[in-house]
């Protein structure tokens, strides 16, 4: 007689609240169709983007990219627009969700990124950094000592040359291309500070360092990698030559290390980016600030001295062993002061002011100054206490610089960009996870889990049994509105008959 009470009050309680559930289930569709139309327009204007850059642009790399990525963006919002319809048909199949990032990213940077390297075509980088390579592995130098046009120049730091050694050692192939191995740092990269920054959310975003269960990442780095290849800033680069992305992925799994107290591995990456090119440098009073003010100082000294190790072994030997050629090379000719010109002439407010305003160079670089001393003053009074502040704060510095420098072009801004978006992907992509494991059953509306409702004729399992004596503890046997003492807790009855589901008036549908 209990059992079959328990049963009839599970189903009451949970009939009782289907009309929520029922409202909750019309919400979430609401909420899928809005997203479905949000995707469909992203994807619709990524390929607007791609198209107009085709059909301005000089460059026969970057026509090649943006017919190609043109072609995936619009196949991807037209995959959107099915799974969207295909929701509304009964019984019908869905689209995968990461379906159209899919489309996108072979259409917007592998088959661009195939066709170049067959071709031989890329940005005026690649030869640079593979120039680079050969020389370091023939002279001992990565720089000419008397560069006379722009593509005899180096700008990046000694350790972008590692790139182009494939090409040095092995000879010309697809695969020795750099553009392959900085896309694969860049990945490897994104994908350990997703890890890194998904392990250990508990510690690494509660600046009281109060550790919870880390959620399950598995997957979730999939998401990410994709939304952000797909991107047209980044998938740009990555096909034609971004020299700049591995630099920003070993910041940002520098910040995820530097997030869970490592102190030495986030030195050691940020070290490697800072080696590459100096774009990196103003990650590390952030990283360190970060460190100071969740680990305390002595890991703050252990990040920076790190740093300073690794920066040093790459790149003061390049410096004592060829002065003149590293200064013309990797100072002069980035801030405008070489022989030649720089091509980085983007209109963007720095340079603006060195073009059209006499004095405008001295005008940009005081102003670059004045942003770079309240960056570092912002550090100082209220310094980052989470990887997402401590990347929002290096996103904003870098785009005052990227906009204030008079030698600086829009490719630069893909640096707050990957800052900016990187951690709230990984958020986004571990509050979607599920949390229920396989095998388990999920739990009703009513928060119970569910009995095994035999059908008419059916006999009742053994095991029916037991689930139901295992949770009759929680029930009173008495009539809800009795007011009798319950047995197991000592005080009166409140009504509701079984602790945790509403009466039989409440249940009522």
């Amino acid at each position: 007689m209990n059992l079959q009470l328990l049963c009839k009050r599970t189903e009451f309680a949970c009939v009782g609240r289907l009309p929520q559930s029922s409202r909750t289930l019309g919400r979430s569709a609401g909420g899928e169709r809005g997203r479905d139309r949000r995707e469909v327009w992203w994807w619709g204007a990524c390929a607007l983007a791609a198209l107009g850059l085709a059909l301005f642009t000089s460059l026969v790399p970057h026509r090649t990219w943006g017919l190609l990525a043109a072609t995936g963006y619009g196949c991807a919002a037209v995959a959107v627009a099915l799974r969207a319809r295909r929701r509304r048909t009964p019984r019908a199949p869905a689209g995968t969700a990461r379906l159209p990032a899919v489309i996108a990213v072979a259409g917007a940077v592998v088959a661009p990124l195939v066709l170049l390297i067959l071709t031989g075509r890329g940005q005026l980088e690649v030869a640079v950094v593979e120039r680079a390579g050969e020389l370091l592995l023939n002279s001992g130098s990565p720089y000419l000592s008397a560069p006379a046009t722009v593509a005899d120049y180096n700008p990046y730091l000694p350790g972008m040359a590692a790139f182009g050694l494939p090409r040095a050692m092995f000879g010309d192939g697809p695969l020795t291309d750099a553009r392959w191995w900085m896309a694969a740092t860049f990945l490897l990269s994104i994908g350990g500070a997703v890890t890194v920054l998904c392990r250990g959310r508990g510690r690494a975003d509660e600046p009281d360092g109060r550790s919870r269960r880390a959620p399950a990442c598995g997957r979730d780095g999939v998401p990410v990698l994709l939304w952000l290849a797909a991107c047209p800033l980044v998938a740009l680069p990555l096909a034609v030559g971004g020299i700049d992305l591995p630099v920003i992925g070993l910041m940002c799994w520098a910040l995820a290390m530097a997030g869970r107290g490592k102190a030495v591995g986030a030195g050691l990456l940020l070290g490697a980016a800072a080696a590459l090119k100096w774009t990196a440098w103003p990650a590390v009073p952030v990283v360190v600030a970060l460190m100071a003010a969740r680990y305390g100082r002595r890991k703050a000294l252990s990040c920076g001295a790190a740093t300073v190790v690794t920066v040093t072994a790459a790149v003061v030997p390049f410096l004592l062993t060829a002065p003149g050629a590293f200064a013309e090379n990797v100072l002069a000719f980035p801030l405008g002061l070489a022989t030649t010109a720089s091509p980085a002439e983007s209109p963007l407010p720095g340079r603006l002011l060195a073009a059209y305003v006499p004095g405008g160079a001295l005008v940009a670089m005081v102003l670059l100054s004045i942003a770079a001393l309240g960056v570092a003053a912002s550090l100082l009074i209220r310094p980052p206490r989470t990887v997402h502040a401590a990347a929002d704060r290096l996103a904003l510095g870098l785009a005052l610089a990227m906009a204030l420098m008079p030698a600086t072009r829009f490719g630069y801004l893909v640096y707050p960009l990957v800052l900016w978006a990187w951690p709230r992907l990984t958020a986004q992509a571990t509050a979607g996870s599920p949390t229920v494991a396989p095998g388990r059953v999920p739990q009703l509306p009513c928060g119970r889990r569910p009995l095994t409702q035999p059908s008419p004729g059916e006999p009742v399992r053994d095991a029916d049994h037991a689930e139901a004596k295992q949770a009759a503890p929680e029930a009173s046997p008495v009539h809800p509105d009795s007011g009798r003492v319950d047995p197991g807790r000592g005080q009166p009855s409140t009504g509701s008959g079984w602790q945790g589901t509403p009466s039989r008036k409440e249940a009522a549908p």
